[in-house]
């Protein structure tokens, strides 16, 4: 699924700065086309010795269930490194197309810092909550999922009449367009039916980006959940009566 281009194309017009946005995107990029993972860089080698290097690259950037909670600071980090770090062309290219399309408008209503914090914090959350859940785990778990499904989660409760366009294989893939309140929750419901299929091993963290997207809308909501207060105009005075 897609945002509405014309209007995406619009905002960004008229609300260009999206920067902390734009530049994860460039980092993410960046440091998958210099490392192992990509396969770009021949001083990897090729074969298993790329292999090797791919699954060195992966344990000490990414997060290891079965490592996280022994108390070594540098395995309490890996929730925030390995934001930054992907698996695959496909898995960084569609993890960068969320980010671009959901990223700028939320940022744009939240602030710089706060999305900054929003988007570290959320993904950090999600990847250790992940990792709790399969704490016998000795697989790396990478990838920016958790904190962009954050995004989704914010996105839904800061603009849930934007409309998103849908590409629905069933309908032999059809464009159609829907209000958030509905593509995202489906798109929720649909991580939720994986996630109860998803099996032990590699595969796609589905449990973190329902917890991401839980994280998300519960923090948009507490914080953006403030009542419009109206001030009551006074009372106009008798006639005659001088003006304070």
């Amino acid at each position: 699924m897609i945002s509405d281009w014309n209007g995406a194309l619009d905002r960004a017009i008229r609300h260009p700065a999206a920067p902390v946005t734009y530049a994860t995107i460039a980092l993410c990029c960046v440091l998958f086309a210099i490392s192992p993972a990509s396969g770009l860089d021949p001083a990897y080698g090729s074969g298993e010795e790329l292999a090797a290097a791919q699954r060195a690259y992966f344990r000490r950037w990414g997060v290891i269930p079965a490592d996280l909670f022994d108390g070594s600071p540098r395995a309490l980090l890996t929730p925030a490194t390995a934001l930054f770090v992907h698996g695959t062309w496909v898995h960084l290219l569609g993890n960068m197309l969320f980010l671009y399309v959901f990223g700028a408008m939320t940022e744009h209503r939240m602030g710089r810092v706060q999305f900054s914090l929003f988007f570290l914090g959320c993904g950090y959350l999600a990847l250790s909550g992940y990792a709790a859940a399969n704490a016998g785990s000795g697989q790396p778990l990478v990838g920016a999922s958790g904190a962009i499904s954050a995004i989704l989660g914010g996105f839904l409760y800061l603009f849930p009449r934007a409309r998103v366009t849908s590409l629905l294989p069933f309908l032999f893939f059809l464009p159609l367009r829907f209000p958030a309140w509905v593509v995202l929750p489906f798109w929720a419901a649909l991580q939720w039916l994986a996630a109860g299929r998803a099996g032990p091993g590699p595969g796609v963290a589905y449990l973190a980006h329902l917890m991401g997207f839980g994280l998300g809308f519960g923090y948009a909501w507490a914080r953006f959940n403030v009542p419009t207060r109206v001030k009551p105009a006074p009372a106009p005075s008798p006639e005659g009566e001088n003006q304070p």
